[in-house]
């Protein structure tokens, strides 16, 4: 039993690079680093993460997550109907093409594939090549799509609370007076590869040559699918940090409410509708709240009459090196008072060789932050910080 189990794993994983979703996912993770970089050039003349960063989150944290979902999905022995699969697929693909993140949202994706596939049950026949996976479903699918929804939730508060806190990106806009500040967005894609049993008779049908194995006296495939979640949310009047964690706790509490109400659909069907009716309205919700709570707040990046306001820092440059973060207050350098980049500028001129930094930070308590300049140090300090329009394209020093 352990020999076919293992094998299994191995010809599951293998089949993960014939999915579309795989490199459909690295495709809009490359599109949406290059897409940050170029507007980071355009605010400050400098990126503040390289083009690769959007890719190198997609799956070392994502791949651990489906780790712990594919355990719990087959411990808890869900068997999810391989036409609930392919129309997941297909309704990612297309969020896809719009390039909207937040339709990745597990909410969304597999909860239009839900109603979709309420809609399709029983008329397979009129589906040309991929009927046959339709037509012997039933409500008894149900419950098991909808706890796969609530648990891929939780892996998105997850990924929102570990991953999407890091490397957001710190952009320039216009405030309702005209005036330009500072807000930081986060556009993120995880890939979340989750081992799921299907059906062995339902694919059979399809695909006569993919490998199934029996436990009793039915027939199972062990199927390796790459689930796409995604979160675009825009930070103006909290700190990044703080206001990303509030919108990972908020999902986690709608999962968890989504899992309890799932459940009870093994016993009343109805509820696994309503569990994820459940998941697309609140997850919208979230999002809506916290753009309404964000647009009541006053700008938090913007120009302060006691110092510079730290937008964003440079990886790898003096700034990162000094401890500075995102959220301080530059009160002085190398002693001087400082309000503005030109006094900013000046007072590294003082002296080129060192910098002495007096700092307010998050708490408003003081602190000192002092580092040796050398040649070739990237742009000065590295801080990244809001300059009027016209001077865009030097905002860092």
């Amino acid at each position: 039993m352990t020999q076919i189990w293992l094998l299994e794993l191995l010809k599951g994983t293998g089949k993960l690079f014939l999915h579309p979703l795989f490199y459909g996912c690295f495709l809009m993770a490359a599109a949406l680093g290059v897409s940050r970089v170029k507007r980071e050039r355009k605010n400050f003349h400098v990126r503040a993460q390289d083009a690769y960063f959007e890719l190198r989150q997609l799956l070392p944290l994502g791949g651990l997550v489906g780790l712990a979902l594919s355990v719990a999905a087959i411990g808890a022995g869900m068997v999810i109907p391989f036409a609930a699969l392919l129309l997941v697929c297909a309704v990612a693909l297309l969020a896809m093409l719009t390039l909207q993140v937040k339709l990745l949202s597990p909410a969304f994706t597999v909860g239009v594939a839900f109603f979709l596939l309420v809609f399709t049950a029983g008329r397979g026949g009129e589906l040309p090549l991929i009927g046959a996976a339709f037509s012997s479903l039933d409500t008894a699918v149900f419950p098991s799509l909808a706890i796969l929804l609530a648990l891929l939730l939780i892996g998105e508060s997850v990924l929102i609370g570990k991953n999407a806190t890091k490397g957001t990106s710190p952009k320039l806009v216009k405030s309702k007076r005209g005036q330009t500040v500072g807000v930081h967005e986060v556009k993120r894609l995880w890939l979340v590869p989750v081992f799921l049993l299907i059906p062995g008779s339902a694919i059979e049908s399809i695909f006569p040559w993919w490998p199934t194995f029996s436990l009793g006296e039915q027939a199972f495939s062990l199927l390796l699918v790459p689930f796409p979640i995604g979160i675009h949310q825009q930070v103006q009047g909290l700190l990044p940090k703080e206001a990303i964690t509030i919108t990972a706790r908020r999902v986690l509490l709608l999962a968890i409410l989504v899992l309890a109400v799932s459940a009870a659909g093994y016993w009343y069907p109805i509820a696994s509708i309503v569990a994820v009716a459940l998941a697309m309205i609140g997850r919208e919700s979230i999002t809506m709240s916290q753009k309404i709570k964000e647009a009541n707040l006053a700008f938090y990046f913007s120009k302060k009459n006691n110092g510079i306001m730290i937008l964003g820092i440079i990886p790898g440059s003096p700034a990162e090196k000094m401890g500075l973060t995102v959220g301080e207050l530059v009160s002085k350098v190398n002693g001087i008072a400082v309000r503005d980049e030109e006094q900013l500028y000046e007072a590294l001129q003082y002296n080129r060789a060192h910098c002495k930094l007096e700092v307010i930070d998050t708490n408003g308590q003081i602190r000192f932050a002092q580092r040796a300049l050398f040649e070739g140090d990237h742009h000065e300090l590295g801080i990244l910080f809001v300059q009027d329009e016209k001077k865009w394209g030097n905002a860092a020093v």
